[in-house]
């Protein structure tokens, strides 16, 4: 069975980098040509690339009322093709510079639903859309005490109106087997909890 991945980032050459646009996100033209699987090298390729930094996604979960931690908020990007624009997703945010993951997961998780974080754990990392942006986001799970989730949430400049919503490990799975959670973070850590709770419960209790 061959190696996986079959090459690496030496088996591509960029030959420019030109910025298209500088605001909100960066947008990057890229010229490039890369080794084949069949051997030698492509033709030269453009494409237009999307900067816009790395995030953190934090499951919030309590482990003694088995229930978890969503915020409902509205996302203009849902709105060509959702229902509604208004998403149920997990507390999540952007690493901003010499800011560490863990500190991104309790900033965010009191900024968006005023809880505080106790334990976490790492779920995993992925690419959220790697044919137009480089972003990458990592995966967490943070304990907290789901009693404290309530109200209305979300930072003024920054134009947030979050609403938090509780709910139970069978009302997740239901929204998920309805469409209800239909974003990739919130539904890869859903889903991933479910595949490894035990996993998540041992490490915290080890660490207890």
């Amino acid at each position: 069975m061959k190696p996986f991945p079959t090459f690496g980032k030496d088996d591509l050459k960029i030959s420019q980098t030109k910025p298209l646009y500088n605001g909100f996100f960066k947008l990057i033209n890229y010229q490039f040509t890369h080794r084949l699987f069949d051997g030698g090298w492509s033709q030269l390729v453009t494409r237009e690339v999307l900067e816009r930094g790395h995030a953190v996604a934090v499951l919030l979960f309590d482990p003694i009322l088995d229930e978890f931690v969503f915020i409902e908020q509205f996302r203009i990007g849902a709105f060509a093709t959702s229902e509604s624009p208004w998403l149920i997703e997990i507390v999540a945010g952007m690493i901003e510079q010499n800011e560490s993951i863990e500190e991104v997961c309790r900033r965010e998780a009191l900024e968006e639903a005023g809880v505080t974080i106790k334990r976490m754990h790492k779920a995993l990392s992925y690419l959220s859309s790697p044919g137009g942006t480089t972003e990458r986001i990592h995966i967490y799970i943070g304990e907290v005490d789901a009693t404290t989730a309530q109200g209305v949430h979300g930072l003024d400049q920054e134009s947030e109106d979050i609403l938090v919503r509780r709910a139970t490990k069978l009302e997740a799975i239901d929204w998920l087997n309805q469409g209800k959670i239909d974003n990739a973070a919130t539904l890869i850590a859903v889903q991933w909890f479910l595949i490894n709770e035990q996993k998540v419960r041992n490490s915290w209790h080890e660490n207890t």
